[in-house]
């Protein structure tokens, strides 16, 4: 998968906001090329919400593992829930590893190398082995994001 197919299949699906920070839109410059991807149907980044899935295109500070710096490297960080994340990695979130996957495999699902204790999965370079699972842990990143939603609207509601 590339980034831009990535961005048109996440993009498609209900709801979401995609954002792609650049120079000049008074983004901070370290989250320039990267993309972030939001549940809003009304088109405006909730105050209190998180993205719930991101491409990143380079390393980070403290987020250099995956070693994003390789030419073409790219990496989608998947928020799909608990569930998703046992599935995957054989473990809860915070729970140790039982044995170690390299953080810059690619096409390989792995738990996020800062964020896996949050229960973020990530994949570096999804290709053909990771692809229809990939977009499966999307939607269901979607899912979770959108029932948050709801629940935040509806709480407000009362």
């Amino acid at each position: 998968m590339t980034i831009d197919e990535i961005i048109g299949f996440v993009g498609g699906l209900d709801g979401v906001l995609t954002m792609r920070p650049a120079p000049g839109d008074g983004t901070p410059e370290i989250s320039w090329g990267d993309t972030f991807f939001y549940y809003a149907p009304d088109g405006t980044v909730p105050p209190t919400a998180q993205p719930f899935a991101t491409v990143v295109t380079k390393n980070h500070p403290g987020d250099e593992a995956s070693r994003l710096d390789r030419p073409g490297t790219f990496r989608v960080n998947i928020a799909a829930g608990k569930e998703a994340f046992i599935q995957w990695t054989g473990h809860a979130p915070r729970e140790p590893a039982p044995a170690e996957v390299d953080p810059a495999a690619t096409d390989t699902v792995i738990a996020h190398p800062v964020y896996g204790t949050a229960g973020w999965l990530a994949v570096v370079n999804p290709g053909e082995r990771t692809e229809a699972s990939a977009r499966e842990l999307l939607r269901a990143a979607h899912h979770l994001a959108r029932s948050r939603h709801e629940r935040r609207v509806e709480s407000k509601a009362r």
